[in-house]
């Protein structure tokens, strides 16, 4: 019995055809620009600052795109990994400062209309700007739920 391998042959052509031209045919990764590298070792935790930071010249075309391009773009985030000197920072393994910290002392404010309650807090968890997080009410021990804002202060959604 004979069977008909056009249509499997066929196949294999294409994905050499494929393989060929990802060889001949490599991806440019803004080969000339510039990436961030750490200039000291960062441990997970620690906030990045433009001492322990510089600015190099991309030499390898097939660098990934997810690296730190300029100093400003990362300084002031905090390292989510542990960073070596002379290796690119990836931006996934940053994350923003938080702006409220577990425990620490906040201000709770609830706007319904034109009438305000403000009472202090302590946030359950850390949270950054836009984040919802859980506060406790330091006089009647309420657990709420509420936005961060970028004063610090928790905005308390009304149930």
């Amino acid at each position: 019995m004979m069977f008909c391998r056009a249509g499997h042959i066929s196949g294999w052509v294409a994905a050499a055809t494929i393989a060929v031209a990802g060889i001949a045919l490599p991806v440019s990764a803004d080969a000339g620009g510039y990436a961030v590298v750490p200039t000291t070792i960062i441990y997970p935790g620690d906030t990045l600052s433009s001492s322990q930071l510089q600015e190099v010249e991309v030499t390898n075309p097939n660098l990934a795109g997810d690296y730190a391009k300029s100093i400003s773009q990362v300084e002031g985030m905090v390292s989510k990994r542990t960073l070596l000197p002379g290796r690119t920072i990836s931006v996934s393994g940053l994350r923003e400062a938080y702006t409220v910290t577990r425990g620490s002392s906040i201000r709770l404010v609830l706007s319904l209309g034109a009438m305000t309650i403000s009472a202090a807090g302590t946030p359950l968890e850390d949270g950054t700007i836009g984040q919802v997080v859980r506060a406790r009410n330091m006089d009647s021990g309420v657990i709420v739920s509420g936005t961060v804002l970028a004063d610090g202060t928790v905005h308390v959604r009304a149930k």
